[in-house]
């Protein structure tokens, strides 16, 4: 109990800040979209039961319609083909979901280059300044994405958007002690990643070695490159490949 309660005094007195990694969840919120014949998700949106009324008197509520993956979200193992018979997202056990974090900020080059891709050596440079990528943990890529994200046609930018390279991609999956990866963008790959070999490497390498992604964060700016734990637990929707999810982080100031 005393770890605890030190931890609580910690966040009272301003020695642990928590960061909201995590979108606002609206009809506004960008949403990948593929091109025909292929199925989409729908945009998030709300439908009321009642409110103060005749419905119910005393109480507002709604319904929600969502995908899987629309917003800030978390990628289970069985959302790819190549991990078809992987943990669903109600199978990732809730030690995985808090886990120290890695950020590499590769903003600069991403605002120059919309089509910027994290290569290995990105990673090995990194880990030359800063130390190693932490065992079980997240490696958070910053770009500055998140600028864009109350606009749509901003956001998703005609297909340009930054990403991972197949070779780091591969390398992160088979190498990296990681648990998984989060990023800013509409999803864990670059925007051109339908045309890579294989298309979207980090789905066909991360998930299908049974590591996680988180999609559509911000305020990574405000994470330091190492020291800070990540919270992220999603709904537990049994056989759900993913699930909007609210991503926290623990800084120590």
């Amino acid at each position: 109990m005393s770890i605890l309660r030190n931890f609580l005094e910690c966040v009272r007195t301003g020695g642990i800040e928590i960061v909201d990694l995590t979108a606002p969840l609206s009809d506004r919120t960008p949403i990948l979209q593929l091109p025909e014949p292929f199925g989409n998700t729908i945009p998030f949106r709300l439908e009321e039961i009642s409110r103060y009324d005749d419905r119910g008197p005393a109480w507002y509520w709604n319904d929600i319609h969502t995908g899987e993956h629309t917003g800030t979200h978390f990628d289970a193992p069985v959302h790819w083909v190549t991990n078809r018979d992987g943990q669903d997202v109600s199978q990732v056990p809730v030690q995985r979901l808090l886990a120290p974090a890695a950020v590499l900020d590769f903003a600069a080059e991403a605002s120059k280059d919309p089509d910027f891709l994290l290569q290995v050596e990105h990673v090995q440079e990194w880990e030359r300044v800063n130390g190693p990528l932490p065992e079980g943990g997240w490696l958070l890529y910053r770009t500055g994405w998140d600028a864009r994200a109350d606009s749509a046609a901003d956001f998703l930018n005609e297909g340009h958007s930054p990403g991972i390279s197949v070779e780091c991609a591969r390398w992160l999956a088979r190498e990296a002690p990681i648990l998984g990866v989060g990023v800013e963008t509409v999803g864990t790959d670059a925007g051109a990643a339908h045309s890579f070999d294989p298309a979207f490497p980090c789905h066909s390498f991360l998930l299908g070695a049974g590591k996680y992604g988180l999609t559509q964060l911000r305020n990574l700016d405000r994470l330091p490159p190492t020291g800070s734990v990540v919270i992220a637990p999603p709904l537990p929707i049994v056989g759900g490949s993913g699930s909007p999810v609210r991503v926290l982080a623990l800084v120590e100031r």
